[in-house]
């Protein structure tokens, strides 16, 4: 009968009623949604690679060098001498290496110049390595593998003809159009950056480039296949390249000795320690997104105590009746509390299935618009815990109206008007 009488009295005052849920499913909506996609940003991050000791550039800031090597954001501000990397790679101490030449796109695409063992070395997640969903990796000189998403967004198939363009931007009107690449692999999805890739040898960016200079395609000359030999594939510069040691002791030693590498200014930076750096840069936006949720919720829930506070002075008769019924002032003070329960926790509900609704219905644009992988799966400890504190701070806001029906409950009177 208690329920039901909060029910009933939450039904006869529907227009307010209605206007706090809304604003409290709102607010509470976009604290899950913000919360949500930060971790999910943070975990993304975090997985894109795995068991690389070292990433080395060309001198910059080592923020920069782990984005545009790893994460395909931003450029070079210059390459790196081939000859550097052989010095480098052959070192004892090193137990494998991987050269990275960025600097062309495919419909918005990032293209990467790399070897075969890119796709043996490489690991996200847990030490995952890179699998694929069709094909093989590339074999001859024009032949190319794609990104799961890639292949999905372009509707690429095996056998499926591509064009590349010059730099990065997203519209490019300069087609590498006289060299034009067979899509023989496809990779299976592994939300990182490595879907939205486009990978082909060292040698065919250089093929592709033969014609080119200083970012200008020389008039009337073509790529000849008879002048791809080996001589014309040897890459002269790289932008980055992965290093993976025989031994982890060494990390730090070898990351002195070539950021001190005499031939050429180089950096060199240890992923995870790198990746720390930005999230700390990154911690005063965070807590800022968290701070202005965190306000929205607790206008929304003062509006809530708003709406029951005014309606307790609507409710003077009522709480004399239920008085007279035998309602002690508790229970008074426990019906205003029911009632901004029964509205909070509908409200949290919605904002969790609403929420929900949208991720798994949008999910696919989110990462194909911002390269975010969210989780449909909401239902998390660090989510479970967010919406009782919503729902507990709803409980608390609610007892300023509860105290005062409880107050008034204590000198009621039936001539009360």
């Amino acid at each position: 009968m208690f329920f039901r009488l909060a029910t009933q009295s939450l039904w006869h005052r529907k227009g307010s009623v209605i206007v706090a849920f809304l604003a409290i499913t709102i607010s509470v909506f976009i604290l899950l949604a913000v919360e949500h996609i930060r971790h999910q940003v943070k975990q993304n991050f975090s997985s894109t690679i795995s068991g690389v000791d070292l990433i080395v550039g060309a001198r910059t800031g080592d923020i920069n060098l782990l984005l545009y090597s790893v994460f395909r954001i931003g450029d070079a501000t210059q390459n790196i001498d081939w000859q550097s990397y052989q010095n480098i790679s052959q070192q004892k101490g090193v137990a494998w290496s991987v050269p990275i030449s960025l600097g062309d796109s495919h419909k918005g695409y990032r293209v990467v110049g790399t070897s075969k063992e890119y796709f043996t070395y490489f690991k996200y997640g847990q030490r995952q390595v890179l699998h694929f969903a069709q094909g093989h990796v590339f074999e001859g000189v024009f032949d190319v593998v794609v990104g799961a998403e890639v292949a999905k967004q372009l509707g690429y198939k095996l056998g499926s003809k591509i064009i590349l363009a010059h730099g990065t931007a997203q519209t490019s009107f300069s087609m590498h159009d006289d060299t034009p690449f067979t899509v023989v692999g496809i990779l299976s999805p592994t939300g990182t950056p490595v879907d939205r890739s486009v990978f082909i040898s060292l040698g065919a960016m250089e093929a592709i480039h033969l014609n080119w200079k200083n970012g200008i395609r020389l008039p009337g000359k073509t790529v000849k296949l008879d002048e791809l030999t080996e001589q014309y594939l040897q890459p002269k510069t790289i932008t980055a390249f992965m290093l993976g040691l025989k031994n982890k002791i060494t990390t730090f030693h070898l990351q002195r000795e070539i950021n001190n590498y005499q031939p050429e200014a180089l950096s060199a930076i240890i992923p995870g320690v790198t990746l720390s750096r930005l999230w700390q840069m990154l911690s005063s936006v965070e807590m800022a997104l968290s701070l202005i949720s965190l306000m929205v919720l607790l206008a929304a829930l003062l509006g809530l105590a708003a709406m029951l506070l005014s309606s307790i002075r609507e409710r003077l008769r009522e709480i004399a009746v239920l008085r007279a019924l035998g309602m002690g002032p508790w229970r008074i003070l426990l019906l205003i509390e029911l009632e901004a329960v029964l509205i909070t926790g509908a409200a949290v509900v919605s904002a969790f299935l609403l929420l929900m609704l949208i991720i798994n219905g949008w999910g696919d644009a989110i990462l194909a618009n911002y390269g975010i992988a969210v989780s449909g799966n909401l239902f998390t400890l660090s989510n479970l815990y967010l919406c009782l504190g919503v729902f507990a701070s709803g409980v608390v806001i609610a007892l300023i109206p509860a105290i005062t029906a409880y107050t008034r409950a204590l000198h009621s009177r039936l001539t009360e008007n």
